[in-house]
This record gives C-alpha cells, structure tokens and sequence, in this order.
C-alpha cells in the first residue's frame, strides 16, 4: 500500500483538494482509501442513538453496520493516541492511501499553500514535503510546484512520486466464521 500525505493550515483547502482527487484516481482505477488527523475532540455517532449508549456505558469498541456501510468507534479512555503507523495497520490494505495532516509524521507529502491566508510555507522547514501546490506562483522552492487547480496533474505527481499502481492492492477477503464447537 502506497501512503501520501497532504498538509497545510488550517483553511488552506487540504480537504478541499482531496475530495477532488479521490474521484479523479478512482476514475483512473485506482483503489484510495484516506486517513484525517484532527486536533479537536470529535464524535461519529449521536446522542440518543443505541450505538452511542453502548459506548457511554462502557463498551470498548461498538461496531455499527448497515447494507451501505460499517464503522468501529474505539473509545481510548485512558490510552494515548495512537500513532499514524498503528492506525495504519487497522486499515484495509488499498492502492494508495492518503493521509490529511499528521503533518509532523515521516512520510512524503504535498503542501497545500494559499499565500493570501498570511500563513508561512510549512516546506521551507520540513524535508518530508516533496511538493507544493497553491493558487499563486511561489518563488524559491526547492520542490515542484503544482497548480492546486489542476487536479490532474496533482495526481500525476502522487502517482509518479509513490509508484502507486491500479489494482496492486490485495483484494478485500471475506472472514471466514467458524462453525461453533
């Protein structure tokens, strides 16, 4: 499994980017899957529904699964977080996975810049970038930069850079149940 990372500030259009690439590599053959790192305390599940009772009452994981779709909610408690290469491995193997922010993790990533928010180019201070893409020209960058406009060719860049290929991944295997002894 090939692993991407796209990193920026806040607002400068990471999600933005992805949600167009996802399609765009999809399109191409590619199996994707993502991973996002959020700083805030976050919540998939609703008060009131029984799943979220299950987990206020003390489950360790819930599983909720319908014909459409299936999460596992892991509540830490008292863990610390888990780094991005354990939560790597709980995920199904796929062509290329791409990873929104852990933006101080060890893996190549792609900087998303809007020179207009003010913010500074994370690149300048960090090796693991191998590129940029932005909406205005950036001059003296030691990596390439990308047109955050031109989805194509930002995955052509993913693509080239991980060696990612369509169909690569292992095929999603059905868990065999054991008959009861």
């Amino acid at each position: 499994m090939k692993i991407f990372g796209i990193v920026g500030w806040s607002g400068s259009g990471k999600t933005e980017l992805l949600v167009k690439l996802l399609p765009e590599l999809r399109r191409r053959g590619f199996r994707v899957s993502t991973m996002k790192h959020t700083h805030h305390n976050f919540d998939i599940d609703k008060p009131g529904k029984d799943s979220y009772r299950h987990r206020k009452a003390g489950a360790e994981e819930v599983l909720i699964a319908s014909g459409g779709r299936w999460a596992l909610v892991r509540e830490l408690r008292d863990e610390p977080e888990p780094d991005m290469d354990t939560l790597i491995e709980q995920m199904t193997p796929v062509d290329l996975l791409l990873i929104e922010g852990f933006k101080r993790n060890r893996h190549p990533k792609l900087e998303v810049s809007r020179p207009a928010t003010g913010k500074s180019l994370i690149a300048t201070d960090d090796d693991t970038i191998v590129a940029v893409a932005s909406d205005a020209r950036i001059g003296g960058l030691s990596v390439p930069l990308l047109d955050l406009d031109d989805v194509g060719a930002v995955a052509d860049f993913i693509i080239r850079y991980t060696g990612a290929v369509p169909g690569a991944a292992p095929s999603v295997g059905r868990m065999q149940m054991g008959a009861a002894e």
